[in-house]
């Protein structure tokens, strides 16, 4: 059986509350869990001791059985020193959309062009002083 230790959400509409599980993961993401092992409530303020509660010492065994933690339980659980931290690599993360990329190499090109125009006459000026002082 793939175990996971997963987020089930609850609470209503616009008011998330969440229960930390371990479950089968073929069942669905609300549905049937082997067994509570905490809450997340994502409302509450991030230094609240309430926001997050995690039996830690079940949470351990179910590790210890194979159940495999999703992305956020992770972050929580690094978070909390169960698990050592991941490093993760965003690379997209970083990088400006395709609009802004144009408008970035729109903005090059006419910073060069104005470069050049103010290069080009600053060279043509002292010619034509030498040619009117001879």
């Amino acid at each position: 059986m793939a175990m996971k230790i997963r987020l089930a959400r609850g609470g209503s509409k616009k008011r998330p509350f969440y229960r930390i599980v371990a479950t089968d993961s073929r069942m669905p993401r609300d549905g049937r869990f082997i067994e509570k092992l905490g809450t997340y409530n994502p409302l509450l303020p991030k230094d609240s001791e309430d926001r997050v509660k995690m039996n830690l010492e079940r949470i351990q065994y179910w590790l210890g059985q194979g159940a495999q933690p999703t992305d956020r339980i992770s972050r929580m659980l690094e978070a909390a020193g169960v698990l050592p931290k991941k490093d993760r690599a965003n690379l997209k993360k970083g990088t400006p959309g395709k609009k802004a990329q144009d408008r970035a190499e729109e903005k090059a090109a006419k910073a060069a062009a104005a470069s050049e125009a103010a290069n080009a006459p600053a060279e043509e000026a002292p010619s034509e002083d030498a040619a009117s002082a001879e």
